[in-house]
């Protein structure tokens, strides 16, 4: 495999907004008396765009009511993302410049309508080549779209490109698509992402130069 581009989820991958995504999502369930903890978050929301995600849980709301729930859990997002500070992976920005300053394209996508918003508050837009959010696709995770969506604005297809993704729906995308896909233990759950190519806990665990190693073996 000839490695021209790389590909990184966000939530997860590249900042840490678990928390707040988490916080919201518990805050506009608890409001609808269901319980939502983080075993929840990880099997039913993460990585999935947020209407998914919200009907996997309140399945006794119909379409408008499901909107409803939805814009609340975006404002209580946005409203936590305001207040509190963002995370960033320092491994994993690392590993965008090295890939950068190799001539490797990187793009970012996201199936968060609000990772321009992210990306800003952390100061990272300018690292990607291309960037792919919740508003630019029609079909969520595990279908590849979002991926190949993130490919074609590289000028590059999926057999060019790998791909960064801590979620299980995530990284089955990525191999929907036909992507070298790396999985992030962040969940302390490697079997959720056994699908990948590699799992590690930590793009520190995998440098720019065993990557360009392992997939040119590919």
């Amino acid at each position: 495999m000839k490695l021209s581009g790389a590909i990184f989820d966000l939530d997860g991958v590249l900042v840490n907004t678990v928390p707040l995504h988490f916080k919201a999502w518990k805050t506009m369930f608890n409001e609808y008396g269901h319980r939502f903890e983080m075993e929840d978050y990880l099997k039913y929301v993460d990585g999935r765009p947020r209407r998914d995600g919200a009907r996997a849980i309140l399945k006794e709301l119909n379409g408008e009511e499901l909107k409803v729930a939805t814009d609340k859990k975006q404002s209580y997002y946005l409203k936590f993302l305001e207040e509190d500070p963002i995370e960033i992976f320092q491994s994993s920005i690392e590993l965008v410049k090295a890939f950068e300053k190799a001539g490797i394209k990187c793009a970012v996508a996201s199936s968060s309508k609000n990772t321009l918003k992210v990306l800003g508050k952390a100061k990272l837009t300018d690292l990607f080549g291309a960037i792919v959010t919740g508003n630019d696709f029609k079909k969520g995770k595990p279908d590849p779209e979002i991926f190949l969506t993130a490919a074609l604005r590289l000028g590059l297809s999926s057999k060019e490109c790998i791909v960064f993704e801590d979620a299980k729906a995530g990284v089955e995308s990525g191999k929907n698509g036909g992507f070298f896909t790396i999985g992030l233990n962040r969940h302390n759950n490697p079997k959720e992402l056994e699908v990948a190519d590699i799992v590690v806990d930590d793009l520190a665990d995998l440098p720019y130069d065993k990557i360009i190693r392992i997939t040119r073996e590919r």
